[in-house]
């Protein structure tokens, strides 16, 4: 349960900040974009809130981020968590992430 609520805190926060993972750095984004590997792919978070959470299809990686060297043990180890469908959308392009389909949070591949 405490790696659900750290991985929704983390994707929540690099949302709100912007972080968009494309292209170069905004002025303010956390060099941590939120990225999650699933199927040889890479995800990374919307913010959308909208959506409805489907079966669910494996286990995504949530890429380590330790961007902040100078503040020692404030980074994320590497972790694991869920990966479902997001209704009306193909895998390839969207999933949804979390422990558990209730907190799942929508990403979309880059």
């Amino acid at each position: 349960m405490r790696r659900a609520v750290l991985l929704v805190m983390v994707v929540a926060a690099l949302t709100a900040a912007g972080c968009s993972g494309e292209g170069g750095k905004a002025s303010g984004e956390a060099s941590c974009s939120g990225l999650v590997v699933y199927d040889g792919r890479d995800y990374l978070p919307t913010g959308k809130s909208v959506f409805t959470v489907g079966e669910r299809l494996g286990t995504a990686t949530v890429a380590a981020c330790y961007d902040t060297p100078r503040e020692p043990g404030t980074g994320v180890a590497e972790a694991t968590t869920g990966v479902y469908a997001v209704e009306g959308a193909d895998p390839t392009e969207a999933v949804a992430v979390g422990d558990d389909r209730a907190g799942a949070a929508h990403m979309t591949a880059r």
